[in-house]
Order: C-alpha cells, then sequence, then structure tokens
C-alpha cells in the first residue's frame, strides 16, 4: 500500500500559505507517495487544483485526513481535523505548543506523531528543513520595503538639480535571519544601515553586509541561537549605548521573536517619544506582542511624530515565495523517514528527535511537555 498524504487548506485568518506546490508534489510523487489535497487549497497564491499533477482533490478535511499516513499544513490544525485522524499518524506544521496547550495534549492522547517545523534544529545539517529561517528571510526582506514605502522620504543618497539628498538611516534590531535578510535589502535600496544584536557574534555577518554593528559590551548569547534573558543592569547598559541610535534612526526594523513565546522589548516607551519626526518603526515581531511597549499586533499607529507598523504573519503577504520555500522544506524533512514507499522514522537522527512534538502518547519537546502538562 503507498503511503498516504493529505494536505489540508489553511484556515487561519491573515494565513495564504499552503503546504503544497506542485514542483515538490511532482517530488513526493516520485519517492511513491499517493497525493491527496483539500480542494482549492493553493487558490490563496493563485494555485489551482488544475496546477497540481497526480494529486486527488477532496472538499472535506476530516474525510480527507481520516486515513492519511502523512498530514502537512503550515498553521496548526484544528482539534476537529486532529480527531478526525487515524491514531499512529504523522502530523507535520507549524504547532507552537505553548500557544496550543489543548491541540498539544490532543496529538499525545491520538498517538500522533507530530514534527512541529518551528523545532527543527539550527544546525547546520537542518538548513535545508529550517522552515523558520525561510520564513524569516522573507519578512526581513518585506520589512525592510515596507519600511521604505512607510516614510516621507527617499532611502538612497540621489543628486538633483537643486542639491543632493542624503541617504536614509536604518537601524535593524535583532540580527537572526530575518535582520540580517532585512539589513541585506536596506543596503540594496541605498539606505545607511546599522545593526544591533545582544549577541556579539553576529557583527562579523552585519559588517559582511557593509553595515555598522551597534556594540553595547554585553554578551547575551543563549541556547539554540536565540538570546538569553538580560539582567535589568545589562538592560541598563545597552539602552545607554543603543538610544541615541533610536533617535537618530529614520526607519527601525525590529525583529527579535522566540517561537511561542512573547517578544522581548527593545524599544521603550521613553526611546519612542525622543525618536525624529516622521520617523517609523517596522516590528516584525508583532506576532509574540511587538519589539516596542507601544505596538499594537496587526495596526499601524501613530506615537506623536513616530508611525509604528506591527503587521501579523508577514512571511504570508509574500504567499507565492513563502509557499515553495515552506513546501521544501517539508518534502526535505520527508525524505528523512520516507523510503521505499514505508514510513521509517529513525530515533537516532537528531533532526527527526529534534524536532519531534508527540509521539506515541508522549509529549517528546522537554519545553512544551512542561508548559502543556505543568511538569
Amino acid at each position: 500500500m503507498p503511503v498516504k498524504i493529505a494536505v489540508l487548506k489553511e484556515t487561519r485568518p491573515n494565513e495564504r500559505r499552503v503546504a503544497l506546490v506542485p514542483a515538490v508534489a511532482d517530488k513526493l510523487a516520485k519517492l511513491g507517495a499517493e497525493l491527496h489535497m483539500q480542494s482549492e487549497a493553493g487558490l490563496a497564491v493563485k494555485l489551482p487544483d488544475s496546477a497540481f499533477k497526480n494529486v486527488t482533490f477532496a472538499a472535506n478535511p476530516q474525510g480527507l485526513v481520516s486515513d492519511a499516513d502523512i498530514v502537512l499544513a503550515v498553521q496548526p490544525p484544528s482539534l476537529d481535523i486532529v480527531n478526525a485522524m487515524k491514531e499512529g499518524a504523522i502530523l507535520i506544521s507549524f504547532v507552537y505548543a505553548h500557544k496550543e496547550p489543548e491541540l498539544t495534549q490532543r496529538l499525545r492522547d491520538k498517538k500522533i506523531t507530530s514534527f512541529a517545523m518551528e523545532l527543527v534544529p539550527r544546525i547546520t545539517r537542518a538548513q535545508a528543513m529550517d522552515a523558520l529561517s525561510s520564513q524569516g528571510a522573507l519578512a526581513g526582506y518585506y520589512g525592510a520595503l515596507l519600511g521604505a514605502t512607510s516614510i516621507a522620504r527617499m532611502m538612497p543618497m540621489t543628486t538633483f538639480a537643486t542639491g543632493s539628498i542624503r541617504p536614509g538611516t536604518v537601524l535593524v534590531m535583532g540580527v537572526g535571519v530575518a535582520g540580517l535578510s532585512a539589513i541585506a535589502t536596506a543596503r540594496r535600496i541605498g539606505a545607511k544601515v546599522e545593526g544591533y544584536d545582544v549577541r556579539p557574534e553576529v557583527k562579523e555577518q552585519v559588517e559582511s553586509l557593509g553595515a555598522k554593528f551597534i556594540d553595547t559590551g554585553v554578551d547575551a548569547r543563549g541556547q539554540g541561537g536565540y538570546a538569553r534573558e538580560l539582567t535589568q543592569e545589562e538592560k541598563d547598559k545597552i539602552a545607554s549605548v543603543v538610544t541615541k541610535h533610536i533617535q537618530a534612526a529614520d526607519i527601525i526594523i525590529t525583529t527579535a521573536a522566540i517561537p511561542g513565546r512573547p517578544s522581548p522589548k527593545l524599544i521603550s516607551k521613553a526611546q519612542v517619544d525622543g525618536m525624529k519626526a516622521g520617523s517609523v518603526i517596522i516590528d516584525l515581531a508583532a506576532e509574540g506582542g511587538g519589539n516596542t511597549e507601544y505596538t499594537q499586533p496587526g495596526e499601524t499607529i501613530q506615537v506623536g511624530q513616530t508611525t509604528i507598523v506591527a503587521p501579523l504573519n508577514v512571511p504570508s503577504l509574500l504567499g507565492e515565495h513563502a509557499s515553495e520555500l515552506y513546501s521544501k522544506n517539508q518534502f526535505n524533512l520527508i525524505e528523512l523517514f520516507l523510503k521505499d514507499n514505508a514510513v521509517n522514522i529513525d530515533w537516532s537522527d537528531e533532526v527527526l528527535a529534534k524536532t519531534c512534538l508527540t509521539h506515541a502518547g508522549e509529549i517528546k519537546n522537554e519545553a512544551a511537555k512542561k508548559a502543556v502538562e505543568g511538569a
């Protein structure tokens, strides 16, 4: 019997992506998988059902997943979908267990093997499966362009018959994948760019893109490629250095986000209040509450003479390429355990073991287990 893969249509607000694109569907078919997809799953990114070959479509999602061996989605599926899945099936999607305790418990109780895409380890071998990075790179690119179109001035230095316009100044706060993408894009459009992060090891990456790194003397390196929690003394030291850069910038792009957790506050109300007239903040961490104390997720607000733009689900705004990259991330993960038309999960594989959220009636990720079960 071939392995049946079912692909869901996304139903959450602001979600335009789809978990499977035609090029990846062809690759999965070559692995011997039998592909089934919810009708019109790709319409938001202009992929009609007719664009997919060797795929069977069905309108009812519960019926679609009822006998599926593997279920693919972008956002966490609803409880109704999980309840309809057969015991022992595999789910691959973003889950964010800290935000979805009831769903995570149901995945556990139904003995669903769930691979949460936000848990893919950030190691070299897993780069081709790292959906947070692929989607973050798109968000950073979009953030820089959004900043440039949200301000009443040009970014590059330009000379006219009447004189020259100085380049705009862009400050990127949080220099992970999204931040580096924002820096590179801001540089391409001619801005003078500065980068700040509490992890000093990113200085070389910032400078390699032609930007200036703001060094505060505080090292906040944490585990898994994320920053650790700062002490109040460290926060005060950072603020004394960073404030003058914040208040000199035309555009600030903040990208500091921790999957499933509240976003750290990088910019205080006092710092925003001191920004120059006409400045803009693009807060790419709005999903977790935002990086400024003023941020209203999903809204564009005016604070004095400063505009704060806090879009939600930014990768979805570039749905075509976001879907393509995400689909390839999932395919590369599936390739690790779908071989010879059979599912064979090697739990000694670091990528599979660390990406697994639930399996055989247990929550396998310790942080998620503590959050959901209170253990």
